[in-house]
C-alpha cells in the first residue's frame, strides 16, 4: 500500500486512487467501498494545503510521516480522511472526497441514517458512514484497521478533473485542477443528477 502511495506525483496518485477499494475493519464487521473522488494537496508550495510554507503543528504532524500514513483532521463537526503520498518530510496528501459502498452497506447506513444517494457524497459524510473519527490519525494503513485493496479495483471509464472544493482566495491554487472524480458516478460531491451514469456508475 505504501509503495502505491509514493514514487509518483501526488496528482497522479490522486487520479490513480479512483476505483481502488478502501477496506475498514470494525468490531461490527468489515466495510468496503470504491474511491470515487479525491483531491491532491501539494505541501509547502500549495497555498490551499495545511502544510503551505512548511507550516507544521500538532494538528497536521501526520503529513510529515511516510507515504501510507493516515491523516485525519476535524473541520467544524466533521472529520476528513487523507492519505500521505510522499516520503517522510514531504507533506503531501490526497483527501478522499467520495466513496461508493461495496460491502457493509447496512453498517454504513446505521452509522449515517440517510438515503443512499446522500450517504457518502462528500468527505465528512463518508467518514460518518465509516464510523471514523480521529482515532487512526498518524497511523499507517493496515490490514488490521484501514487499508487499500488494490486487487478489488474497478476502472473508471472517464476521469474528470476540476478545481478543488472550498479553496478560495488562494490565487492560482483556487482554480488548479487537482480534484479528480469518476465521471458519471453518483457517489461524488456536487454531482448533478443529469450527469449520473445510472447503469454503470461510470465504471468500465
Amino acid at each position: 500500500m505504501a509503495t502505491f502511495l509514493s514514487g509518483r506525483p501526488t496528482p497522479q496518485i490522486a487520479a490513480d486512487l479512483l476505483g481502488k477499494q478502501l477496506v475498514l475493519k470494525t468490531s461490527q464487521g468489515e466495510i468496503r467501498a470504491w474511491i470515487t473522488e479525491a483531491e491532491a494537496y501539494l505541501g509547502a508550495q500549495d497555498a490551499g494545503a495545511h502544510a503551505f510554507k512548511n507550516h507544521q503543528t500538532a494538528r497536521n504532524a501526520a503529513l510529515w510521516l511516510p507515504a501510507g500514513t493516515i491523516y485525519i483532521y476535524q473541520m467544524r463537526t466533521q472529520f476528513l480522511l487523507n492519505l500521505v503520498t510522499q516520503a517522510a518530510g514531504t507533506p503531501e496528501c490526497v483527501l478522499i472526497r467520495g466513496i461508493e459502498p461495496a460491502t457493509g452497506l447496512a453498517l454504513m447506513q446505521r452509522n449515517r441514517p440517510v438515503p443512499l444517494e446522500n450517504l457518502t457524497t462528500g468527505p465528512g459524510k463518508l467518514m460518518q458512514a465509516l464510523g471514523l473519527d480521529k482515532q487512526l490519525n498518524g497511523t499507517p494503513l493496515s490490514d488490521e484497521t484501514l487499508a487499500l485493496d488494490l486487487t478489488a479495483a474497478r476502472r473508471p471509464a472517464k476521469i474528470m478533473s476540476s478545481a478543488r472544493i472550498g479553496i478560495v482566495n488562494k490565487a492560482t491554487w483556487t482554480t488548479a485542477p487537482l480534484r479528480y472524480e469518476v465521471s458519471g458516478n453518483p457517489f461524488v460531491s456536487k454531482r448533478r443528477k443529469r450527469d449520473i451514469d445510472i447503469e454503470h456508475h461510470g465504471w468500465c
